[in-house]
């Protein structure tokens, strides 16, 4: 390994920079910070067929400075990207109130697209106590 390919790699794992299998498909590799989402999902439920959460990102919505998109991925679901919400800045707030279902105990990742292309994230964790996306056909 080159020196220079070698501090590029130790000055990435310095400042938190790595790839995730399940952001890059959305982030196109561009870098996520954390803050200005908020994910708010239940510690326990009790059944992950229907699972309340809300989402709200802090943002003006105006014209030059608004939320573009919300997506909400699972780590543990067979489908990782389980919904995207498109906003605009006649949206009036970014908030997204709903019930998703969920394939077990996981971390969940809202993750914010804004209008200056850059991209926030918040993330919730969930205890499930009976899954849901469980495929019984094959049992």
């Amino acid at each position: 390994m080159r020196r220079r390919s070698f501090l590029v790699v130790l000055l990435g794992l310095a400042f938190g920079a790595r790839a995730d299998p399940l952001l890059d498909p959305i982030t196109k590799g561009a870098p996520v910070r954390q803050g200005r989402v908020k994910l708010d999902m239940p510690l326990l439920a009790d059944n992950g067929n229907s699972v309340s959460m809300s989402v709200s990102v802090e943002s003006p919505m105006t014209e030059a400075d608004h939320v573009r998109a919300i997506h909400l991925i699972s780590e543990r679901n067979p489908e990782a990207r389980m919904a995207s919400f498109h906003l605009g800045p006649r949206a009036g707030a970014a908030e997204i109130t709903s019930r998703v279902r969920l394939a077990g105990s996981q971390r969940v990742v809202a993750l914010a697209e804004m209008s200056d292309g850059s991209f926030w994230m918040g993330s919730a964790n969930v205890v499930v106590t009976l899954s849901a996306c469980v495929d019984e056909l094959g049992s």
